[in-house]
């Protein structure tokens, strides 16, 4: 499947941010600051100046819908045109995101916690997705891997060179990833590359970036400040 590059290329960017933030001591990552401003405000930063996201749905827990709006409004993120909640598994709080984002060819699932992700990575994505009829951001595992029993018996050894730490963005046919949500029933997935699998479809990964970390403890909020201010400093401001 490769549709049309002239017709094909803009898209929908579904940004979840809905977690429970349940490794961060009681602090509320999404909105916890980095660098001087809250940590989603980089996410959506990135997502802000990637040309090829035409618009944006930030899908945050209940209690932060407020914040959002705040959030959005504050920092004139013009591209976000609709924040809803999110539902109690990551799969439900993207179910819900894509029945906001508006009938563009392609749709963009990131998490909001990825405040390093850059406009370089997420245009790639789209221009992959394009190309191979999916895209979806992922790195070489560097360190070995050894599948283990419950009891923590090493069972085997898998080659390394066909491993993949897999990220966000997830790049997909909006129509396409809705309808395998529609399919997914009562399984529980990770991410979106799972769900589309599970509906038949072939799954491309392109090379994301080591950065683009994914901030789960206080620990990882330390790593994301000093990985921005190296952007910082590398662009001069």
């Amino acid at each position: 499947m490769q549709p049309d590059a002239q017709s094909k290329t803009k898209a929908v960017a579904v940004i979840v941010a809905a977690g429970q933030s349940t490794r961060m001591a009681g602090r509320d990552k999404i909105f916890a600051p980095l660098l001087g401003k809250p940590l989603l405000a980089h996410t959506l930063d990135a997502f802000h100046a990637a040309l090829q996201i035409e618009v944006i749905v930030l899908v945050l827990g209940q209690a932060n819908l407020d914040r959002g709006e705040t959030l959005v409004r504050e920092y004139r993120f013009t591209k976000v045109v609709a924040i809803c909640p999110g539902g109690a598994q990551r799969q439900d709080s993207v179910w819900n995101g894509l029945q906001r984002a508006p009938a563009l060819p392609f749709a963009v699932i990131h998490d909001g916690a990825r405040p390093c992700v850059t406009p370089e990575l997420i245009d790639r994505g789209v221009e992959e997705a394009v190309r191979y009829g999916s895209a979806v951001a992922a790195v070489p595992v560097t360190d070995t891997i050894k599948v283990a029993d419950a009891s923590g018996i090493v069972l085997s050894t898998p080659d390394r060179a066909t491993l993949w730490a897999v990220q966000t963005p997830q790049v997909f046919p909006r129509e396409a990833l809705m309808d395998a949500y529609r399919r997914l029933k009562d399984a529980t997935v990770t991410d979106d590359a799972s769900v589309m699998e599970r509906a038949g479809h072939r799954v491309h990964l392109y090379i994301g970036d080591y950065t683009n970390i994914k901030v789960t403890t206080p620990e990882d909020m330390a790593v994301a400040e000093v990985l921005l201010q190296e952007v910082r400093q590398s662009d001069g401001s």
